[in-house]
């Protein structure tokens, strides 16, 4: 790689890999079941072929959510020019590329050493500007980091220890006038039997005990989690897959897959 390719992503580590990422709601074990998986972030056939193509969904709900929470010019090239976001969980950067590109100032955050390797070698190759973290949200926040205008909570929440702390800790590096995303699995037998059993065993999308059904959230508990913050949750909004076309795409059923924004008003 060329030289001026590497110096493109910001290289910083807060805290090592899975045992030494100190955390209130880290969970060891999963950091260490996605460090085993980092070098195949990028391969859209491979373990995560499933997020690849729910990709396309999310990033459109991100960013025609924030144009409106903005007010922002939906013609302009990087329209969220200026804006920080703030990826939680980020892996091996498949959200905050795109969110990148679209002109926000993104760090990445991720528990596992590895994934922070596999992102900042994929954004080099890509010339991206990313601020990658080795780190844990706890860490961020006690750090005493910058609040952003954006926080991604996207497919993490369901693998950490604590979820309220984990969640409660995003909410509170979230500016005035910020919103942040929290995607999750709903905890219904229509979750377990679609997204454990089919994608898991049946279908085979993801590795067997990639989910744990017992760490599943209802939006009731999401809600719960943000009541005493300073951020106001909105109802869920669903996401589903529809196996004809092979495509996601919002719903009003929020009983496998769902997202719920949450918005600080000033």
């Amino acid at each position: 790689m060329a030289e001026n390719l590497m110096n493109s992503v910001t290289s910083e580590t807060i805290s090592s890999d899975q045992g030494q990422a100190s955390g209130f709601s880290i969970d060891a074990g999963e950091v260490a079941r996605f460090s085993a998986l980092a070098a195949k972030w990028w391969d859209v056939k491979g373990e995560f072929a499933p997020l690849h193509r729910f990709n396309p969904t999310r990033v459109a709900f991100i960013r025609d959510t924030c144009l409106d929470h903005f007010k922002l010019d939906a013609m302009e090239r990087a329209p969220f020019r200026g804006l920080q976001l703030l990826d939680v969980g980020c892996g091996g950067g498949l959200l905050s590329e795109p969110m990148c590109r679209m002109g926000f100032q993104v760090t990445g955050l991720d528990a596992s050493e590895k994934n922070i390797g596999t992102a900042r070698a994929h954004a080099d190759m890509g010339e991206l500007d990313i601020r990658y973290l080795n780190s844990t949200v706890e860490q961020l926040a006690a750090k005493g980091e910058v609040l952003y205008d954006v926080v991604l909570c996207m497919e993490v929440i369901e693998h950490v220890a604590d979820p309220e702390s984990f969640l409660k800790t995003c909410a509170s590096l979230v500016k005035p006038g910020g919103i942040l995303f929290c995607a999750t699995l709903n905890r219904t037998l229509k979750a377990r039997a679609l997204a454990i059993f089919g994608a898991e065993y049946i279908l085979q999308w993801v590795p067997k005990g990639t989910h744990d059904w017992d760490k599943f959230l209802h939006p009731s508990e999401i809600h719960a989690f943000l009541a005493d913050t300073a951020l106001t949750p909105e109802p869920a909004i669903g996401v589903t897959f529809n196996p004809l076309s092979g495509k996601w795409s919002l719903s009003d059923d929020t009983a496998v897959n769902y997202m719920v924004v949450a918005r600080y008003f000033e």
